[in-house]
């Protein structure tokens, strides 16, 4: 099987995080409902009470809502809070997304805060399907306030490494 051959059987075959999304995106507050779930998985993400809008392989997107407990002193979204966004955008993505002989783990994260987060933020993590390979793994991540505006941009540096034998 060639290597296209198995991108196209993973991408019509999703695993199980996917299928869960897409199961729970036919309900009504389905992505609402898949999104308390992942914070349940990692509860800390919770306290940005987070929305997963969009997943599909090798991207994600989760929105922060703008609301007074992500509030810093100036009212505006704490760059922490869109750190947590940015971070569970990647991680859902990773989950979604890696090769199932492979593992994840976070090693770093580089951010630059490039304006203020007056609005709801929109956090995005995306990689391209090469990048799944062992060693260390730079994961793209934006957020973006209502109007589009790049709010914090950088990487998440994962370790890749082959799951262990069974």
């Amino acid at each position: 099987m060639s290597q296209t051959d198995s991108s196209s059987t993973a991408e019509q075959k999703p695993n199980k995080v996917l299928a869960l999304y897409h199961k729970t995106r036919r309900y009504p507050f389905g992505q609402k409902l898949f999104s308390i779930m992942v914070s349940r998985m990692a509860p800390y993400f919770g306290t940005i009470k987070p929305l997963i809008t969009e997943l599909r392989l090798n991207h994600c997107a989760c929105l922060i809502k703008k609301r007074h407990a992500v509030h810093n002193h100036i009212k505006t979204v704490h760059v922490i809070a869109i750190c947590n966004g940015l971070e569970m955008a990647m991680g859902v993505m990773a989950e979604a997304s890696i090769p199932k002989h492979l593992r994840w783990i976070p090693k770093g994260m580089s951010l630059d805060y490039t304006a203020k987060a007056g609005s709801d933020i929109l956090c995005i993590a995306e990689v391209t399907p090469e990048q799944w390979t062992p060693g260390d793994m730079l994961v793209p991540v934006t957020a973006y306030d209502a109007q589009g505006v790049v709010v914090v941009k950088g990487h998440i540096k994962l370790w890749i490494s082959e799951k262990p034998q069974k």
